[in-house]
C-alpha cells in the first residue's frame, strides 16, 4: 500500500490504471477465445470493440448506482466526473457493451463461454488495485491479517492499527483460480453457454461468503448491499446447475456415464 501511496502522490490513479489493465486483459482473452472456437474474426474484432467501450462507459458510471434509495446517488455528470472505476462495473459494462455490438451487426452467435476466462482474468488483475488503495477487509486474529495506513479512506480498522483480513487478496487467489478451472474445463464442458454458467455459479458462491471478511457497510440482518443482492440469484443459479446436471451438461467432469435416452 506504500508504493500505492506514493504513485497517488504522483498524480497516477493506481486503482484506475489495474481495473484499465482488467478491462484491457478481459478484452484481449475474449478475442483470443475466440479465435480458438473459430468465431468470425470480423464478428470477434466488433465484440471486443464492444467490450473496451463498454468496459470504460461501465467503470466511470458504476458509483451512480451504489445506493437503493435514489436521492443518496450522484447525479449521472457527476458518475461520469468522478466514478468510482469499479472494475465490476467495468466488467458489467464490457459485456454488456458486447451484447450491443452483437445486435448491431446480427451476430446471434453466443459468446457467455468467451467471456467467462476473460471476466476471471479481467477481475483478478483489477482487484490488484482494490488491493493496494482500500480498505482490506474486516479486523480478524487469523496470522495472515494485514495492516493498512491510516490514511486508508473509509477504513477505521486502519485509524485503529488492525490486522484486518486481505479480503481483495482472497478474491484475486479466486478468479486466478477459476480462469485456470474454466481453461481446463473449456475442451470438457461443450454445450453452448454452460461454462458461462459455472462461473457465474461460483462467483456468487464466493462472492456471498467474502463479503463476510470485506469492509463493506451492512445494511440489515448483519448482511451487506451485495449479499442482499446475490440472495435470489443464489437460489436461481442453484435451480440452473441442478437442471444442467439432470441433463447430464457436466458428464464429462463429473466422469459420470449418460444417462440412456
Amino acid at each position: 500500500m506504500d508504493s500505492a501511496g506514493g504513485l497517488s502522490a504522483l498524480g497516477i490513479d493506481v486503482h484506475g490504471v489495474f481495473v484499465g489493465l482488467g478491462v484491457a486483459a478481459a478484452a484481449v482473452v475474449f478475442y483470443l477465445e475466440a479465435r480458438r472456437r473459430d468465431a468470425p474474426a470480423q464478428q470477434s474484432l466488433v465484440a471486443v470493440t464492444g467490450a473496451l467501450v463498454g468496459g470504460a462507459v461501465g467503470m466511470r458510471l458504476s458509483g451512480w448506482v451504489e445506493h437503493l434509495n435514489p436521492v443518496q446517488n450522484p447525479s449521472v455528470v457527476e458518475a461520469w466526473a468522478f466514478g468510482a472505476r469499479s472494475i465490476l462495473g467495468g466488467l458489467l459494462g464490457a459485456y454488456l457493451g458486447v451484447l450491443l455490438a452483437k445486435r448491431l451487426i446480427g451476430y446471434t452467435g453466443k459468446t457467455g463461454d468467451l467471456f467467462a476466462p476473460a471476466v476471471a482474468l479481467g477481475m483478478a488483475i483489477g482487484r490488484v488495485g482494490c488491493l493496494l488503495t482500500e480498505a482490506p477487509g474486516r479486523p480478524t486474529s487469523l496470522p495472515w491479517g494485514v495492516h493498512a495506513p491510516a490514511d486508508t479512506p473509509e477504513c477505521a480498522g486502519c485509524l485503529a492499527g488492525s490486522a484486518m483480513h486481505p479480503s481483495f487478496l482472497y478474491e484475486i487467489v479466486f478468479q486466478l483460480a477459476a480462469f485456470a478451472a474454466l481453461l481446463w474445463l473449456r475442451s470438457r464442458v461443450t454445450r453452448p453457454g454452460e461454462l458461462f454458467t459455472l462461473y457465474v455459479a461460483a462467483y456468487a458462491v464466493f462472492r456471498f461468503f467474502v463479503e463476510f471478511t470485506r469492509a463493506n457497510e451492512t445494511v440489515w440482518l448483519d448482511l451487506t448491499r451485495p449479499q442482499w443482492f446475490l440472495l435470489p440469484g443464489l437460489v436461481l443459479v442453484a435451480w440452473r446447475l441442478s437442471k444442467g446436471y439432470h441433463a447430464g451438461y457436466y458428464d464429462t467432469v463429473l466422469r459420470r456415464e449418460a444417462t440412456p435416452a
